[in-house]
């Protein structure tokens, strides 16, 4: 059963949203947080992992150097402090997909904290986001829920579970209360969030690929009444992995939680799960506080120390910052301010920066990312990066069409080929029969046609009024399928009319 929502426009006029994230980002070490099974992405289930990450009887955990960097430099790049001591602790609860039935992750020792994040909006509004923590911590195995119609544990008849992600180094991101952004919480939603991916990103220290749950976001939302300072009760959508459905989730629970409210029920604390198809979320289970989680300090692992030259010879790896990138490849590419925006809005900056160097121009490959890709993405509802798009794909199919092996037309239809996983550009051309028509004479045969079926338009052109060319053109390329060379066809065209060009 769908909850009732109002219009986020009413929404907005009675009630200021509060938010709150936990972005989780995966780290890309070699190996896990606490053993040496591999971090690896995509092997067959349960082939990475040993006797640490089950909890068997007896193993004690070791800690991984190159994840507490990691951490170390997240945190810097987050304008956080770090600790010159923390520890980790255990987080206990029994799930199948936590096999030593609690998490090692830290709570009261976070190794970064009081941070802070300037986001820019789509209209070039700053809005800061105070960070909280930044703590780090395993992750969990991964459920596969079967039986059901949605994948999900609802109406499932059975699950499996796959434990080659259980230990994986985590960073948990925590922000503060976010208050203040009123109809805009959405937009912030989405914005923070990729800020967040791009920094981890531009560090290299995760993949960041939220369609494999590198990044992912647990968002909170609460309402309270205009003008009352006190928070309202808090409900938190678990692991969405795309910026879009954290927009789209943020947006949904502010109508929801109004909705309740005006009914003059209260809100549930509470888990939710978000539904990409239907864009709705519906009630996990109820939200525990920390004390429910009985944390206690890990007795099996030694309190990790950070001194001051450590941090300072990793804060020299850092690279640029993500606005000193931004304006450095706006000025290298050469785009201007609205063209630069449009980029950033749209979420394909790293996209265009990977094509440009896979050996496209930077107007090329803006031209393929925000005219081609973009709007099948729009169409699909899904980020641009999620559609699967290699930048050597952009450049192969733009090489083709300067090369006149195919139009823009038909480069267009080969695009959704390779979105369709039918080939390669080369492969699909070949298969689908779409190479331009290059030979003159099945070129002027379908002139003459063309020519003979619209004579008003020939007496025009004749006559001087070379725009009526478009109409023998128009009839040219229907005719080959539009795999003719217009070019060439209009140059054809005046040729066979005597008309100079």
């Amino acid at each position: 059963m769908t909850d009732a929502t109002l219009s986020f426009e009413e929404a907005m006029e009675k009630y200021d949203p509060v938010l709150g994230f936990e972005v989780h980002v995966e780290l890309n070490t070699k190996t896990k947080m606490f053993s040496s099974a591999p971090n690896v992405f995509g092997d067959e289930p349960n082939t990475n992992v040993n006797e640490v990450d089950l909890g068997m009887p007896g193993v004690l955990p070791v800690v991984n150097k190159t994840a507490i960097e990691s951490s170390i430099k997240i945190g810097l790049a987050l304008n956080c402090k770090i600790a010159e001591t923390c520890r980790f602790a255990r987080k206990n609860y029994f799930y199948p997909d936590t096999p030593k039935n609690f998490q090692t992750s830290q709570y009261d020792e976070p190794i970064a904290y009081d941070g802070y994040l300037d986001i820019e909006l789509a209209d070039g509004t700053v809005f800061r986001v105070e960070i909280e923590r930044a703590h780090m911590e395993e992750d969990a195995g991964k459920l596969t829920h079967m039986g059901g119609a949605t994948g999900r544990i609802q109406g499932a008849d059975y699950s499996l579970v796959d434990y080659n992600r259980s230990g994986v180094p985590l960073v948990e991101i925590v922000t503060k209360p976010i208050e203040g952004a009123g109809s805009r919480a959405p937009e912030l939603a989405k914005a923070y969030v990729a800020a967040v991916r791009e920094i981890v990103k531009n560090l290299g220290v995760s993949d960041a690929k939220m369609e494999r749950g590198n990044v992912r976001c647990d968002a909170n939302v609460s309402l309270r009444p205009h003008g009352r300072e006190r928070f309202g009760i808090r409900s938190e959508t678990k692991n969405v992995n795309s910026l879009r459905a954290v927009e789209h989730a943020v947006r949904y629970e502010i109508q929801r939680h109004a909705a309740v409210l005006d009914s003059g029920e209260p809100v549930i604390q509470e888990t939710r799960h978000w539904h990409e198809d239907t864009r709705t979320t519906t009630s996990g289970r109820a939200k525990s506080d920390a004390d429910d989680y009985r944390y206690f300090p890990e007795p099996d692992l030694v309190p990790i120390t950070a001194s001051r030259e450590w941090v300072e010879e990793l804060r020299a790896t850092l690279p640029e910052p993500p606005a000193a990138r931004r304006k450095r490849l706006q000025a290298d590419w050469g785009y201007s301010d609205l063209e630069f925006r449009d980029v950033v809005n749209a979420g394909v900056m790293d996209e265009i920066e990977e094509t440009i160097a896979a050996g496209a121009t930077p107007t090329v490959a803006r031209k393929w990312w925000m005219g081609e890709i973009v709007g099948r993405a729009k169409n699909a509802d899904v980020d641009p990066g999620q559609l699967g798009v290699n930048p050597a794909t952009i450049v192969e199919l733009n090489k083709m069409v300067e090369e006149g092996k195919i139009n823009n037309k038909m480069a267009s239809e080969v695009l959704d080929g390779v979105l369709a996983g039918e080939g390669t550009p080369a492969e699909i051309v070949e298969k689908r029969g779409l190479a331009v028509v290059s030979d003159d004479g099945p070129l002027l045969e379908a002139i003459d046609a063309a020519l003979a079926a619209q004579p008003d338009v020939a007496d025009k052109i004749r006559g001087g009024k070379v725009q009526a060319i478009g109409a023998i053109v128009g009839g040219v390329m229907k005719a080959t399928r539009g795999q003719a060379d217009a070019g060439r066809v209009r140059a054809l065209i005046l040729q066979r009319l005597g008309v100079e060009g």
